[in-house]
């Protein structure tokens, strides 16, 4: 059975004190009702992982994930981290194609594609990021857009793998702007996304995926986005930073 999924992106926010302060906060404020009906993960820096790990050993409900990983096990690329590295960690999962990865950096979808082949491999969970843009959107190719993201990245993933990959959708013209996707906007395009995983595997491998959405989610627009019949819950920037936020949109997404 699917739980809820909520996952929270650090993005390269605090240091490493700052880090393991805002997860004794998060810690702290869960209770036993809280935790027991969804799943939690938290993405911090690299940084952070480690000492991550430690602090969440014994909340096996709480996943910790990599915000990026290379996509080769090792070789002479200054500044990667990669996969195996991060197994060695008891890492549990990794964020692969996250919009401000193909913005910023350059990323593709057929490297995208290459780590998430990479992490299905070494056994950690992708948490596959696809989303358009604001003109793709005004164009009338927010689908098009990304289910060529999709179809890229899952081109050689089995139905049996795909169990464990998420798929987060975050519209790009939504994230760090404050603006938000409606909920009706949102569950149109997890709809389709849904659709698609069943056309790609089967019923039972498109229900089994958890599909979150992120961009800009706050406490007072939580629940009715979350309330959506394809939304199994959030991928969260900003509001991953305050313990009491976070605490909130778990609230939210437990009622909804």
């Amino acid at each position: 059975m699917r739980k809820p999924l909520m996952a929270g992106n650090w993005k390269m926010n605090t240091t490493p004190q700052e880090g393991l302060a805002l997860l004794e906060a998060l810690v702290n404020g869960l209770t036993p009702e809280r935790i027991g009906e969804v799943h939690l993960a938290v993405a911090p820096p690299f940084t952070h992982l480690w000492a991550s790990v430690q602090r969440l050993w014994d909340f096996p409900e709480i996943s910790v994930a990599a915000q990026n990983c290379h996509e080769l096990a090792s070789g002479a690329y200054t500044g990667e981290v990669s996969l195996p590295m991060l197994k060695d960690l008891d890492v549990d999962a990794v964020l692969l194609g996250h919009s401000e990865r193909r913005q910023y950096f350059g990323e593709t979808d057929r490297q995208i594609a290459a780590k998430l082949r990479a992490a299905l491999n070494i056994e950690l969970s992708p948490i596959l990021c696809v989303g358009e843009t604001l003109d793709e959107r005004k164009s009338g190719r927010e689908w098009e857009v990304v289910q060529h993201q999709l179809q890229v990245a899952l081109a050689d993933v089995s139905a049996d793998e795909a169990h464990n990959v998420v798929v987060a959708y975050e519209p790009v013209w939504a994230i760090g702007t404050g603006e938000v996707a409606s909920p009706e906007q949102a569950q149109e395009m997890h709809a389709r996304i849904r659709t698609w995983l069943r056309e790609r595997f089967d019923a039972e491998t498109a229900s089994i995926m958890a599909l979150l959405y992120g961009g800009s989610v706050k406490p007072d627009n939580a629940a009715a986005l979350f309330g959506q019949k394809d939304i199994n819950g959030g991928l969260i920037g900003g509001a991953s930073l305050q313990a009491d936020d976070f605490l909130a949109l778990l609230d939210a997404l437990r009622s909804a």
